[in-house]
């Protein structure tokens, strides 16, 4: 089995230079993830493509493994399953088709598409012609039609080979990594924060994380949790840092010295601040929010002006024009909904009439109290953690294995994904009994359980199920840890 993959047209329109060195980028990203599937698994850049080939009848794990590691990597526009056969007569290659496609197009009206590539003694129209004429002939209750047919046969001919478009999947687009220069995403979690982080990662850039503790652990535990998501979702070959900064003593100066209505842009500013501090710990060329314009007070134009004039350092706002559901649209398409809707949140900083278009002159006289040396001890102290280790640091913070081990507790799986989750994929397990519960209903309905069972949390990921541990080890529930399909073992 094989995958035709197709570079981002804004790709191949590049130079010449450009293009190898995307085509490049992609290959060797392409190559690590999934030769980590299964080392067969050849990966092979032929310049208008990338050819994937897969052992001789892969599995379906394999199979489905492939496709979405292919649809989560930058700089793919979409990608073909193809089935192979090399150039030869017409008749052969009809035979060929209709090994494969005959079922599918008894008693329907069809379309034979043909691509071709390279020098050959016939024409696009004369495979075409030829192949659909034998599938009328051969094949009952067919019709061709050429718009709006209901089945489309699509062969593809590069030099001497053959390819059988089987199905066609969409990419993310973008650029691959890193073919951009590296960026610092102050990330909170929500879904502004987590949906401008993915767009830099699919523009090619290699995203760092920046996190500002406010005096919520449980805030920064869910924050870790969604950006090692993205991170290994999005950006596995490349590993980056998460950088959490203790906010909490900034945030008193704050609220004991600035007028309320000032506190929003106040509290950015000195974001922003120490943002570009902490970006000597991961060469960090810009800065990265999730702000839209309008969205929120500090969020008019004339705010965030003011708020800008306060680095030297180039802030990129990638969901400025961006509506809120388009955001959320985002967020659900990419998986982080569940997780940004979940978030724990804190906010120090509420002012009760904030206003929308700050003084400059007036931000910065109530800002006098915020130095730089307390801004910089702040951020020489922060907690700055490679991603790929950023479970394992969660870990020694909080144990969630802590109760594993006692056996006089009846185990039992709480499956916490959402009604039509549980629907289309039910969890089937014989080790111990499965009970659900909505992760959303999980704080509130949790203290109504028998206290007699240690419940193993679950969802698909693996994200939804840590952070509610997580939350319900703070609360002071002891008898909860997370559960792990896929090796059916309790972590």
């Amino acid at each position: 089995m094989k995958y035709i993959v197709r570079l981002q047209a804004e790709i191949t329109v590049k130079s010449k230079s450009v293009r190898s060195r995307h085509g490049k980028l992609l290959t060797a990203n392409l190559r690590i993830q999934l030769k980590a599937l299964d080392p067969v698994i050849k990966v092979k850049w032929l310049w208008d493509r990338i050819e994937v080939v897969l052992p001789e009848q892969p599995s379906d794990a394999l199979s489905n493994a492939v496709v979405e590691r292919l649809q989560s990597t930058p700089g793919v526009l979409h990608f073909e399953r193809v089935q192979y056969h090399p150039l030869t007569d017409f008749e052969t290659l009809l035979d060929w088709v209709l090994s494969f496609k005959r079922a599918q197009l008894v008693g329907k009206s069809f379309a034979i598409r043909v691509k071709r590539k390279g020098h050959h003694s016939f024409s696009s129209q004369d495979l075409a012609r030829y192949i659909g004429g034998g599938v009328k002939e051969r094949v009952e209750g067919t019709q061709v039609k050429l718009k709006g047919a209901e089945e489309e046969v699509v062969l593809m001919i590069a030099e001497d080979d053959v390819f059988l478009v089987e199905r066609r999947f969409a990419g993310l687009g973008g650029f691959p990594l890193p073919s951009q220069e590296t960026v610092l995403s102050l990330m909170s979690g929500g879904f502004d924060s987590t949906v401008s982080s993915y767009q830099m990662i699919k523009r090619g850039a290699r995203t760092h994380y920046c996190f500002f503790n406010l005096g919520g652990d449980l805030h920064e535990a869910g924050v870790r949790e969604i950006s090692y998501y993205l991170w290994k979702r999005f950006s596995p070959t490349h590993p980056v840092k998460f950088v959490s900064i203790d906010f909490a003593p900034l945030v008193d100066v704050i609220l004991t010295h600035v007028d309320n209505g000032l506190m929003g842009v106040v509290l950015k500013r000195t974001m922003l601040r120490a943002a570009a501090l902490a970006t000597r710990y991961v060469n960090a060329q810009a800065l990265v929010t999730g702000e839209a314009m309008g969205q929120v007070s500090s969020q008019t134009l004339s705010n965030l002006a003011v708020i800008d004039e306060v680095t030297s350092k180039l802030v990129l706002r990638p969901l400025i024009a961006m509506d809120k559901q388009d955001i959320v649209d985002i967020a659900r398409r990419i998986g982080t909904e569940p997780l940004a809707a979940a978030m724990p949140e804190y906010c120090g900083v509420i002012s009760n009439k904030p206003t929308v278009k700050a003084d400059l002159e007036k931000v910065k006289q109530a800002e006098q109290a915020i130095t730089d040396q307390m801004i910089e001890a702040q951020v020489y102290n922060a907690d700055v953690i490679d991603i790929r280790q950023l479970h394992d640091a969660q870990m020694e913070k909080v144990s969630l294995a802590a109760a594993v081990n006692d056996t006089t507790l009846e185990k039992v799986i709480l499956d916490i994904r959402s009604n039509d989750e549980v629907e289309q994929a039910p969890l089937q397990n014989t080790e111990y009994s499965v009970e659900h519960l909505p992760f959303f209903k999980l704080e509130s309905a949790f203290a109504g359980l028998p206290k007699d069972r240690q419940y193993l949390l679950y969802c698909d990921q693996g994200i939804m199920s840590r952070m509610q541990v997580l939350h319900l080890r703070e609360l002071g529930y002891t008898n909860v840890a997370v559960y792990q399909r896929a090796e059916k073992t309790v972590e």
